[in-house]
């Protein structure tokens, strides 16, 4: 690496390590960003003084003498700076692979994981586990901690739980997991990609080079097709995780336990206990099946079932994700504003029995008809908000026209505490109110993270005492 020319594409979560990196390692560096604001600045700044070029407002230009180009996830495969580097056969590499690259000879091993929703938590509950079992491990990769910086942390790991996403998995050519688990696959990032085979096959490429198992989705047959579709060792296991009763090589739920017939010492016989789905957090289908391949790594790396248990009930998801935001006369109202998409939300919408939906959004090119007719007998109603609402109103039309819709055309940020007292009119006790939105939030809210909280700020108010003013 000393002396080598190496353009960084991108300044950001993890284009600003790379670059750092590279110019420790000796590397000659340049960073090129498209943007050229004062951010883009003050960004650029620590890293001058570290003596990497930094060009802002360019990044379409293949600086001369590059040999390498390091690139931040988002950028296009179609980006002029990769059609300019691949007509000068230029590699490109995404950080995952930088930092695969780097990584010493005694190096952690990597458990992966990747799908189309599901990832953060189930590397989440994966990391408690390991750390359950007594394991030095971290939660790493598009998990929001750069793989980078602890694959050349000075303290040793005995392995790492690394979220892919599929934009970082198609920058990694090399990347090789001891053992990995696709999901699930739904459309996604499809103009980022091009297309769902494409998407898919970026996807799959996490269960290349596995050493001891790779873990797919019994109900979802395309992760399965992927693992047959992988160039894996010899003696690498399929392993499958389901919420059915399992067959041997599979985990699934058996009279409300979790249980496994991969790794039992007598699989072919019998099942192992590993937990109660009462020790799942919170304990919706999904994500017990989160819960299930989280088990299914941490198992393939030789945990015992005891870790397995103690791990997932030390486990907190993070906030909005299907948060329970409180409880109202008879009402409960959930936080999932971490469903951005259609398969997150039909997830949501399948955990709960009588539902008052709120819905909107951002919808990236998504359609409803799928979701709206799998949910259509568990809607108690619908509360619209968000550029296109309409969108998810007319697949309503379509496919639920006896639920009661209230669509709020309106896009402020006050919308939200309209939506909430609406859900509620709607509701009956008993019932959700759910916020699983199905879209993007940026038409009204910074990200999803304000959304979530804008509705917990909104059923607080609910709680409040009428003061009659």
């Amino acid at each position: 690496m000393p002396g080598r020319r190496v353009t960084v594409a991108g300044l950001g979560v993890s284009g600003i390590p790379a670059a750092e990196v590279l110019a420790a390692l000796g590397a000659r560096v340049t960073v090129v960003d498209g943007g050229d604001s004062e951010r883009h600045r003050a960004q650029a700044a620590p890293l001058e003084a570290l003596g990497v070029a930094v060009r802002l407002g360019d990044g379409a230009t293949l600086p001369e003498g590059t040999e390498l180009i390091v690139t931040s996830p988002g950028w296009k495969p179609t980006s002029a700076l990769f059609t300019a580097a691949e007509a000068a056969g230029v590699e490109v590499w995404g950080d995952v692979e930088l930092a695969w690259r780097l990584r010493g000879a005694a190096a952690a091993p990597w458990l992966a994981v990747t799908g189309t929703n599901g990832k953060t938590t189930t590397v989440q509950m994966l990391a408690s586990i390991l750390d359950a079992a007594g394991l030095r491990t971290a939660a790493v990769g598009n998990i929001g901690t750069p793989v980078l910086d602890v694959v050349l942390s000075d303290e040793p790991y005995d392995v790492l739980a690394v979220e892919l996403s599929s934009y970082q998995l198609h920058w990694a050519p090399s990347v090789r997991p001891h053992s990995a688990a696709v999901l699930n696959l739904a459309p996604d990032h499809l103009d980022w990609h091009g297309s769902m085979a494409a998407y898919a096959a970026d996807k799959g490429r996490i269960y290349e080079g596995n050493t001891v198992a790779c873990v797919y989705n019994l109900a979802d047959p395309a992760t399965e097709a992927l693992v047959r579709e992988a160039d894996v060792e010899e003696g690498c296991r399929a392993i499958g995780f389901g919420l059915g009763s399992p067959r041997p090589s599979e985990l699934g739920v058996v009279d409300g336990i979790l249980v496994d017939r991969a790794f039992a010492p007598e699989r072919h016989t019998s099942a192992q206990e590993l937990a109660e789905i009462s020790d799942v957090n919170p304990p919706a289908p999904h994500n017990i099946a989160n819960a299930l391949a989280a088990a299914a790594l941490a198992r393939a790396f030789g945990v015992q079932p005891a870790a397995v248990r103690d791990g997932l009930r030390a486990f907190r998801p993070d906030a909005h994700r299907i948060a329970h935001a409180g409880t109202v006369d008879d009402v409960t109202y959930i936080d999932d504003s971490k469903a951005t998409n259609t398969h997150a939300a039909e997830a949501s919408l399948a955990a709960y029995e009588h539902i008052v939906w709120i819905a909107g959004g951002l919808a990236k090119g998504a359609t409803f008809d799928g979701l709206v007719t799998g949910a259509a007998k568990r809607l108690r109603g619908v509360v619209l908000i968000g550029a296109d609402r309409a969108l998810i109103g007319e697949a309503l039309a379509r496919h639920a026209p006896e639920v009661p819709v209230v669509d709020l055309d309106r896009t402020d940020t006050g919308a939200m505490a309209a939506a909430v007292r609406a859900a509620r009119d709607l509701a009956h006790p008993g019932d959700t109110v759910l916020l699983a939105p199905a879209c993007a939030s940026m038409d009204m809210f910074a990200n999803y993270n304000v959304r979530g909280d804008a509705f917990a700020e909104a059923v607080r108010d609910l709680r409040a005492p009428d003061t009659g003013q």
